[in-house]
């Protein structure tokens, strides 16, 4: 048996529900130690008792990923904690408001690109040099199909996560000779609150977002979390600075 000096750290932002929750309780399944992070604390400590309960292990550190000063406190304890970090999975995110590009305000602007692409920002800047120390490390960040084609009324979300990718292979080539790989995935409409938030919680609606997939229905939280697995694996140990679409077949056509 595994001591806790022998298992893999993940770090998993946004981890308070959807696909977060499902990939912190993936990673745990698997035998790694897992941190937890959201502002939404009493959800998210919620989550950690779960996957403890379950006989996993985990532990909830709140952090606004927009501060960099609360996400440099977080990787903090994570290092005097564990003294490592082997995976993070960048994941924290909102949708914003919708409204034509003239119509987005400034202050869902600059909300939405706080959280969704200085946040991933924020997160690198601190796991990367801790992650220097460990030989095989991984980082995943949540972008979006958003960020590879546009959506009407989501001016601020369609850029932070295009400007995710972007980060994302740049960060890749600089560090693809010192052991750290560095993915994003881009999901389409997945079952999550998010979603049902977007469509009003209609299920009528919901049901036209799932024909918009050629698969013709939503993905599941699991079934991204199986993706970031996959990339904080040496099953993908070729794999560096890529968009992997997780998308049933949206950006196929």
């Amino acid at each position: 048996m595994s001591s806790d000096t022998d298992k893999k750290v993940a770090l998993v932002t946004g981890a308070s529900a959807g696909i977060g929750k499902a990939t912190a309780k993936a990673f745990a399944n698997r035998g790694d130690i897992v941190i937890l992070s959201d502002v939404d604390e009493k959800r998210g400590q919620a989550v950690a008792e779960e996957i403890n309960a379950d006989n996993g292990e985990a532990v909830f550190i709140k952090a606004d990923v927009s501060n960099h000063k609360t996400v440099k406190k977080l990787i903090e304890k994570i290092e005097s904690k564990y003294g490592r970090l082997n995976y993070a999975f960048n994941n924290a995110g909102i949708e914003g408001e919708q409204a034509d590009t003239a119509d987005c305000t400034f202050e869902n602007w600059d909300r939405t690109i706080a959280i969704n692409l200085t946040g991933v920002f924020n997160c690198m800047k601190y796991e990367l040099p801790i992650m220097l120390k460990s030989v095989g490390s991984s980082i995943v960040n949540t972008a979006s199909i958003a960020g590879k084609v546009g959506f009407n009324s989501l001016p601020a979300y369609c850029a932070s996560k295009g400007g995710v990718i972007q980060l994302t292979k740049t960060a890749a080539l600089e560090y693809a000779t010192r052991s750290i790989r560095i993915n994003a995935l881009c999901p389409a409409v997945i079952d999550t609150e998010m979603v049902q938030r977007v469509t009003g919680n209609d299920p009528e609606t919901f049901k036209e977002f799932a024909k918009l997939q050629p698969m013709e229905r939503v993905g599941q939280p699991e079934e991204v979390a199986d993706c970031v697995l996959w990339l904080c694996s040496e099953h993908s140990s070729f794999i560096t600075g890529q968009a992997l679409d997780v998308d049933g077949g949206y950006l196929a056509r």
